[in-house]
């Protein structure tokens, strides 16, 4: 498995982690973009790759697989709006998916959570509740969709 030094992805989790096989790991999103967005995971390659055409047609296929997989999963828990898939990599350049559920009064939609300008607070909303899934609940939904992808 080929890494790179200089590659966050690489020589840091990305995450709590998931799950893992030997090509990736699903890892859930901490700190305040975990808070803004609830379940908001990663799925990152285990080997430095670039881009998703450097890898094999069959890798490629495992990827996007494990990709629906956490959708999956994460529209049974959450029940959110939407849910955003992408596949940046500008500032690490490493093979990574964003799985990230949304909903309509989240802080930046429609816009993408990185934009930036998110939405002001209205004086007087209510905060909007959203589902408190912990981790456990969350392997179990990954695994029981990986099994079925």
């Amino acid at each position: 498995m080929s890494r790179s030094e200089n590659c966050e992805l690489c020589s840091r989790p990305g995450g709590e982690p998931l799950w893992q096989d030997e090509h990736c790991r699903v890892v859930r999103v901490g700190g305040q973009e975990g808070a803004d967005y609830p379940g908001f995971c990663r799925v990152i390659w285990r080997s430095h790759v670039r881009e998703m055409t450097d890898l094999p047609a069959a890798e490629r296929a495992h990827l996007m697989r494990v990709v629906f997989a956490v959708e999956t999963a994460l529209r049974e828990l959450y029940r959110p709006h939407k849910i955003n898939l992408a596949s940046l990599g500008n500032l690490t350049p490493h093979v990574h998916w964003h799985v990230i559920p949304r909903w309509q009064d989240d802080r930046n939609f429609p816009a993408p959570i990185w934009a930036a300008q998110p939405k002001a607070a209205q004086d007087g909303q209510a905060a909007v509740t959203r589902p408190q899934v912990g981790t456990e609940t969350l392997r179990t939904h990954l695994l029981a969709a990986l099994a079925n992808a």
